[in-house]
């Protein structure tokens, strides 16, 4: 029953991520050109992650990623059951929240200024497909490296995580979005591709191979450079007494 609301909280924060960040960028474009769409996608994708991370952090750790997920397994922060249905749980809710989004376009005929349901795309990068996993690994890497070690046990950062997480979630996208568009989540990439189709279909690949060959980058530095951070002993307690023993007889008097 635990799982399962686990489950369920990665199926709600995935879709709010998706519905809020891609439905930003669809209402308001985020071409490079055009600076206040760019910046308001990336703080709507940031802005999330911070609401969800004080919402849903508590009953499953806010991963609504497939990548977070996976640099959380290995570094021995989850099961692999638990890995599995995050992952399905978090590709249910991007497509529900793709789905949501052309629902409300259609319905309100609105125009969508990304072109694709704020699918990510090589157009950035000119169609390279070496260039867009370079760039998706290197951003994913700082993401989620900057999770581990603000979610380390061996060190305590207190109530600002989410915070901290959000924040640097938007930084990538202000780099990102003029590149790929910023995926670093294969089920954010999922929801819109298979809903836009074409291009978006076809390059989706890149969107789930940079992300998670960036995820195991991360685990696996972090975890290399955590190794030699040991954390603080705590104060060694006072040494009992042997009571055991028994006390020396005092000599009789004569």
């Amino acid at each position: 029953m635990e799982s399962i609301k686990k489950y369920i909280a990665e199926i709600i924060g995935t879709f709010v991520l998706v519905l809020l960040g891609c439905g930003t960028a669809m209402l308001v474009g985020c071409d490079a050109v055009n600076g206040g769409g760019y910046i308001l996608t990336a703080l709507a994708f940031g802005l999330v992650i911070v609401g969800m991370a004080y919402c849903i952090g508590n009953i499953s750790g806010c991963h609504i990623n497939p990548a977070v997920s996976l640099g959380v397994l290995l570094s021995g922060g989850m099961t692999f059951t638990d890995f599995i249905g995050y992952i399905v749980s978090q590709c249910v809710g991007a497509i529900a929240g793709a789905g949501v989004l052309k629902a409300i376009f259609d319905l309100g005929d609105v125009v969508d200024k990304t072109g694709g349901y704020g699918s990510n795309g090589l157009g950035g990068v000119n169609g390279s497909a070496g260039a867009g996993i370079l760039v998706e690994i290197l951003l994913t890497f700082i993401f989620v490296m900057t999770i581990l070690g603000v979610t380390s046990k061996k060190a305590k950062h207190g109530s600002f995580g989410g915070l901290i997480i959000g924040l640097t979630l938007t930084l990538v996208h202000i780099f990102g979005i003029g590149l790929t568009g910023t995926s670093v989540n294969p089920a954010r990439s999922l929801g819109p591709a298979l809903l836009a189709g074409g291009d978006a279909l076809s390059d989706l690949w890149v969107f789930i191979v940079g992300p998670f060959a960036g995820a195991i980058l991360a685990a696996c530095v972090y975890k290399f450079l955590e190794s030699s951070n040991k954390s603080v002993p705590e104060k060694a307690p006072a040494p009992v007494k042997n009571v055991s023993a028994k006390p020396a007889q005092k000599k009789k008097k004569k």
